[in-house]
């Protein structure tokens, strides 16, 4: 499916979670593709909030600035300290 996320990791995770009597194959695509993209946005904003501050490397503290100034992020993960 074109990711970079392991996709056989996530369907054996999800089969032995024991969240549901049968997993599908595509709910672990899918599930991978919205972790990766999730992923994938949160970095990029903490890439953004480390180079306003100068800095070469990507800090705690710049994740919890790109998820506390985007509003839907700082929306779902309103829950997370």
């Amino acid at each position: 499916a074109g990711l970079q996320f392991p996709v056989g990791h996530v369907y054996r995770l999800l089969k032995r979670g024991n969240y549901a009597d049968r997993i599908g194959p595509g709910a672990a695509i899918y599930l991978a593709a919205v972790l990766e993209y999730l992923s994938a946005e949160i970095l990029e904003l903490a890439g953004n909030a480390a180079h306003e501050n100068k800095k070469a490397r990507i800090l705690p503290r710049h994740i919890q600035l790109a998820v506390r100034n985007d509003d839907e992020l700082n929306k779902l993960l309103s829950c997370v300290t």
